[in-house]
């Protein structure tokens, strides 16, 4: 995908799968997910397998994909590292740096709000590398 086709895909799709690495081995989680055009933000359960693996090793990866068929496969993985933003649990205090996240998050998810419960927090993942891939453009045999 081209940057722009990648950007488009991302502020599109709803659910990203969020890997992360405990002492078990991997550990894998779907979430939802606002794309800002240079960061990925991820709002989680504090109380949470994913926010403990974070804890100890911000290193992960993200995937969003989506097609049923072969040939409509696409989607785009993330690996980066994650940062706490804001408050935690996040319960609405004045925060310059997720005006921006909760904006896009509410007008995806719920009709324009953002509401806190004080059970989440939200996570920022700043892209390392991304790498994309659009089944569709492949010449049909």
């Amino acid at each position: 995908m081209s940057p722009e086709e990648r950007d488009e895909f991302l502020r599109a799709e709803r659910t990203c799968r969020l890997a992360t690495h405990n002492a078990h081995g991997p550990h894998l989680s779907a979430l939802w997910y606002v794309w800002d055009g240079s960061a990925l933000w991820l709002t989680s359960l504090v109380k949470s397998q994913r926010w403990t693996d974070i804890g100890r090793d911000a290193r992960v990866s993200v995937l969003v994909d989506t097609g049923h068929d072969f040939g409509e496969l696409r989607g785009v993985e993330i690996a980066g590292s994650a940062e706490t933003v804001g408050e935690v649990p996040r319960t609405g205090e004045p925060n310059d740096e997720l005006v921006v996240p909760e904006r896009l998050f509410g007008e995806k998810y719920s009709g324009g709000d953002f509401r806190h419960d004080g059970r989440h927090a939200w996570l920022r993942i700043r892209p390392d590398k991304i790498v994309s891939w659009d089944f569709r453009k492949i010449p049909q045999a």
